[in-house]
């Protein structure tokens, strides 16, 4: 990918989020600040099924790789852990401030770009991402990055899209129950006026090695039944096939 093509997705995205998103995304700040237990996802999956924080994170130097309005960081800190966040929307990072401030939990916020983060190598216990970098980022961009970021043994958490739900997602409502587009090349997906990205399992799985990632897990979510539906994909759908994944693994050294 050219440098050009790489600073256009970027800047589509920033403009998403500080013209568009925050206006929708600010609003449930609040919601998931004030959450004692994490809950991930489309579906609010609990942390307590899917253990996405590892052990022993009290004490952890952590990133959030697009952090958004840093909720995710928030349920760190609560747990012990030393954040950071990072996001290249200054209106997310307004918001995140505001909530730090109400709920009086405090960490750096950072405006930066996920695929190239303003710290030194070997500086972080953990590199987390839902829906953040793992989704908005290029992930042969920001996976490197993560790794860069990361001590020997650290650790890589992140949510995104499945692969199956990007084969049959639609511009024109919410996933169907026909592929949509092929596997092979799946990569960047353009949407109106962002771009996302998601690797199918295998591009993925060799990404993560190349960067010297062991996988230790990988999560594909089921929707509850009590679950809303979303303009993206039915709950009903969720129900039958996996809207989301969290990938969990481990710099190797």
């Amino acid at each position: 990918m050219t440098d050009d093509a790489l600073a256009d997705h970027l800047e589509q995205n920033r403009r998403f989020w500080d013209d568009e998103a925050a206006a929708w995304h600010g609003p449930l700040a609040r919601d998931h600040w004030a959450q004692r237990e994490p809950s991930w996802g489309l579906w609010g999956t609990p942390e307590s099924r899917v253990r996405v924080l590892p052990d022993g994170i009290d004490g952890m130097r952590a990133v959030e790789l697009g952090c958004g309005t840093a909720y995710v960081s928030a349920w760190l800190a609560r747990a012990g852990a030393r954040p950071v966040g990072v996001d290249l929307s200054e209106k997310q990072l307004a918001t995140a401030r505001a909530m730090q401030a109400e709920f009086g939990i405090d960490f750096p916020l950072v405006l930066g770009n996920a695929e190239k983060v303003p710290y030194e190598d070997d500086t972080f216990d953990l590199a987390i991402s839902e829906y953040g970098a793992s989704l908005w980022c290029d992930p042969y961009q920001w996976i490197p990055e993560a790794a860069r970021l990361l001590v020997p043994g650290g650790r890589l958490v992140f949510m995104r899209y499945s692969p199956l739900y990007a084969l049959c997602a639609s511009s024109e409502g919410p996933a169907s129950t026909t592929l949509s587009r092929g596997q092979f090349g799946l990569h960047r997906l353009h949407s109106g006026n962002h771009v996302e990205f998601v690797l199918p399992h295998g591009e993925m799985l060799r990404l993560l090695r190349d960067c010297g990632f062991v996988v230790e897990d990988l999560i594909e979510i089921q929707a509850p039944g009590s679950a809303r539906d979303y303009a993206e994909v039915s709950a009903d759908w969720a129900r039958r096939w996996p809207s989301e994944e969290i990938w969990k693994a481990r710099l190797a050294g």
